[in-house]
Formats: C-alpha cells, structure tokens, sequence
C-alpha cells in the first residue's frame, strides 16, 4: 500500500484576510509582522483530520525559513464534509517583503494520508511604515 500523502479533491485552503500588523510584539530582529486568516475547506465526501502543517517563507534576500509542527495553532481540526475549519496566525518577518506558502498534513476518514496546498501569499509592508533602513 502507498503511503505517500494524496491531494484529495475538493479539500482546499483559501487566504481569507492578510493584515500587516506592526503595533504587535516581535522580535527587533523580525520586525515586520503579518497577520493571515486561513479557511481549510473540505468539500470531498469524507472527514478529515488535520495533524500537521509546513509554511516556507522565502524573504526579499531569497532566504528561506521552513516552519514545520504539529496540528493548527494547537489543534488537530476534524473537518466534516461541507465544513471549513477557520483561523488566524501570523508571521514575523525581517524584510519588508516575502512570500509565503507550504500544506497542511492529514488523514481521511479512511486513515489515508492527505495533503492539501496552502496556496503562495506575498507580504508586503504599506510604503510609508517602519524606519527607511528596513528597507530590503
């Protein structure tokens, strides 16, 4: 049997609301933060439980940090069929600009790996925010 994840049809994640948001606490070195509203659609005709995610933020250098963890901001979602499961999080970032993609792990009523894309986000800081030598 294979147990390489399979893109279920009808699953599907959407950016529902991008914010940048510099009043909240971070870090000097990542001053740039980004808040994200994600929806995880399932209209497939089976469950699925949500176990893990991947984000790759590629910044304005061309770094790339690859963020990886278990469930959804502490959860492990079970979405029925015709049901979406909603949240925000964010990303702080040390450029003014970077985009943002990866896919989130699961399994189907069945037990059957799943993967579903989270489709690429660019982040860009509002002209006129931050310091000129922020700047990347």
């Amino acid at each position: 049997m294979n147990n390489e994840p399979f893109e279920l049809p009808g699953l599907r994640v959407t950016l529902d609301r991008l914010v940048y948001a510099p009043e909240l606490p971070s870090p000097p070195s990542q001053p740039h933060s980004f808040v994200y509203f994600i929806s995880i659609h399932n209209d497939s005709d089976r469950a699925v439980t949500i176990k893990g995610r991947k984000w790759v933020v590629t910044n304005a250098h061309d770094e790339v940090i690859v963020v990886e963890g278990d469930g959804v901001v502490g959860e492990f979602p079970r979405i029925q069929p015709g049901e979406k499961f909603s949240y925000n999080s964010r990303h702080v970032l040390d450029t003014r600009r970077a985009i943002a993609e990866g896919s989130y792990l699961g399994v189907d009523e069945q037990g059957r790996r799943v993967v579903v894309r989270i489709p690429a986000f660019e982040m860009i800081v509002p002209e006129g925010s931050g310091s000129p030598e922020m700047w990347a």
